[in-house]
């Protein structure tokens, strides 16, 4: 049981590192650049922004992390 702490600890530190990265790059005014896969509908009055390939790219790099992570223990 005490792996899973270390592992849900570390997890944590993970988020909260990168919570705090986006918020300072927020607080810069910079923006992500948008993927050729993020669709983006704008219309008078209305926006719509669905990150398809952000949220692809970041499936692709937490998957590839945890698979890392999977093997590391063995």
């Amino acid at each position: 049981m005490s792996a899973l702490g270390k592992l849900l600890i570390g997890l944590g530190l993970v988020l909260v590192f990168f919570g705090g990265l986006l918020w300072l790059i927020g607080e810069r005014g910079v923006s992500l650049p948008r993927l050729p896969l993020d669709i983006v509908i704008e219309r008078p009055g209305m926006k719509f922004y669905f990150p398809l390939g952000t949220s692809l790219l970041i499936s692709l790099i937490l998957s590839f992390i945890f698979y890392l992570l999977s093997h590391m223990h063995r």
